[in-house]
C-alpha cells in the first residue's frame, strides 16, 4: 500500500507541479495561489450540484484570463483548489500513475480553466503532453 501524505505533502506536490510547467506558462498564467484541502467546502459542492463530495478532485476560482481586463484587473488572485480525500481515492482505481502525475494533471487541466480553455482543448493539451485523463 502507498503512503497517504498529509496536506503539507500535497501542497508541496501541488507547487512542484506548478513549478515544473514552463516558464513561459507560469508567466502568461499571472498570479496563481495553490490552496489544498480533504474535500471542497459544502457551498461549494451545493453551488455546482456536486452531491458526492469524493467526485471533485479540483476547482478553479477566478476571472478566466480572457475576461480579466487589463484596464480593471481583477482584484483577487485566482486560485485553484486541490482536494486530497478524492485524489487518493483516484489514485487507488489508476495503479499506473503516481500521485505526483494526478496532481500535475489536476493542477494543469484547473489552469486550463484559468486559460478560458474548453475541457475538450485541455484534453487535447494533456493528450498531446502524454497524460491520461
Amino acid at each position: 500500500m502507498r503512503d497517504v501524505p498529509d496536506l503539507d505533502t500535497f501542497q508541496y506536490m501541488a507547487e512542484e507541479a506548478y513549478a515544473g510547467l514552463p516558464e513561459s506558462f507560469r508567466q502568461a498564467a499571472g498570479r496563481i495561489v495553490i490552496h489544498v484541502q480533504d474535500f471542497a467546502d459544502r457551498d461549494v459542492l451545493r453551488d455546482l450540484g456536486i452531491s458526492n463530495p469524493m467526485h471533485l478532485t479540483g476547482l478553479y476560482q477566478g476571472i478566466p484570463l480572457i475576461h480579466d481586463s487589463v484596464t480593471f484587473p481583477s482584484p483577487e488572485s485566482a486560485r485553484i483548489f486541490l482536494y486530497r480525500r478524492p485524489l487518493l481515492a483516484e489514485l487507488q482505481t489508476r495503479p499506473d500513475v503516481t500521485l505526483s502525475e494526478l496532481i500535475e494533471h489536476v493542477v494543469i487541466h484547473e489552469l486550463g480553466h484559468h486559460f478560458g480553455w474548453s475541457d475538450e482543448e485541455m484534453h487535447e493539451l494533456l493528450d498531446d503532453a502524454g497524460h491520461d485523463h
